[in-house]
């Protein structure tokens, strides 16, 4: 049975109409709750299947850091492309420009919920600065604040 998302949530399908990343790369399952201009909070279902824990190690799978903040970056283009008029976004991507106070604070591992939470701290013109924080088990495994921009594809 099929049941559709609650007030708020963001399915699998739709990310891929928010953002250009696609398998192995999109670091996004569902977003949970959105707010425009506010807050986003998102799921990333960490697996064994994924590719990047054949080398990352093989005998001891450890999920990269730069891919949890890459899964935050991700979670909080979703929040801006989400909270701008469509007409903002057609013909441009969305690009990761920087990161400062990152922090990793605990190792995540193959069969743990990534809990993206993305804050919006403030804009002008195109380029964005969100407050990330990753969580497992309401414990903090990564934090730090992404810039990034919004620029025009260069098809």
């Amino acid at each position: 049975m099929i049941t559709k998302p609650e007030q708020g949530e963001i399915v699998s399908r739709d990310i891929l109409d928010l953002l250009p990343h696609r398998y192995p790369f999109l670091m996004v399952d569902r977003v949970l709750s959105f707010e425009p201009m506010k807050s986003v909070h998102a799921i990333k279902s960490v697996s064994i299947n994924e590719p990047f824990f054949q080398g990352h190690f093989p005998s001891y799978p450890v999920m990269p850091g730069v891919l949890i903040l890459e899964a935050l970056a991700q979670t909080g283009g979703i929040m801006v492309i989400k909270s701008l008029p469509p007409a903002d976004t057609v013909g441009k991507i969305f690009l990761f420009t920087g990161m400062e106070k990152v922090r990793f604070r605990r190792p995540v591992f193959p069969g743990d919920q990534l809990h993206l939470h993305v804050t919006y701290e403030r804009h002008k013109m195109m380029m964005w600065k969100t407050n990330g924080k990753a969580m497992v088990d309401g414990k903090v495994v990564a934090e730090g604040i992404l810039t990034a921009s919004i620029v025009p594809r260069e098809d």
